[in-house]
């Protein structure tokens, strides 16, 4: 995709990327609010990527990191559009962060239930990690 062009979001994003998680992405979060969106982007600005193609949203993915490890959420490519490289190219340009910012590991946020992302992120080299779980807790109501 030569018009591919993946750069990163801007507080002005937050309600495009809401819309484009809605239809494109599989489940919701706590965090999915215009406030969470752009606190991500106001806090980390570089860690909120989107994929255009002539102009239009077509993916996104959040690499975030902390300092000590790289976590990779909310990989979303318009449906109509998988499989063409999209979310390829957003996770070489997430890795490169990485490894920009002295990550060593990336580790993703992958829903059991959605065997297509489990099937994305095998082919990207990612694989489960059995011997832990993510434990959790809301710390708002």
């Amino acid at each position: 995709m030569t018009d591919l062009r993946i750069r990163a979001a801007v507080s002005a994003d937050a309600d495009s990327v809401l819309a484009f998680w809605r239809t494109a992405a599989e489940g919701t979060s706590i965090s999915d609010d215009l406030a969470g969106v752009r606190r991500l982007v106001d806090r980390d600005p570089e860690a909120l990527l989107l994929a255009e193609l002539d102009g239009e949203l077509v993916g996104t993915v959040i690499a975030g990191f902390d300092g000590w490890r790289c976590h990779l959420y909310r990989l979303a490519v318009r449906p109509g559009l998988r499989r063409r490289g999209i979310g390829s190219a957003l996770l070489a340009a997430a890795e490169e962060r990485f490894v920009r910012l002295g990550g060593r590991r990336a580790d993703a946020m992958v829903l059991v239930r959605n065997e297509s992302a489990q099937h994305a992120w095998r082919a990207a080299g990612y694989g489960p990690e059995e011997r832990w779980r993510r434990w959790v807790k809301p710390l708002a109501d």
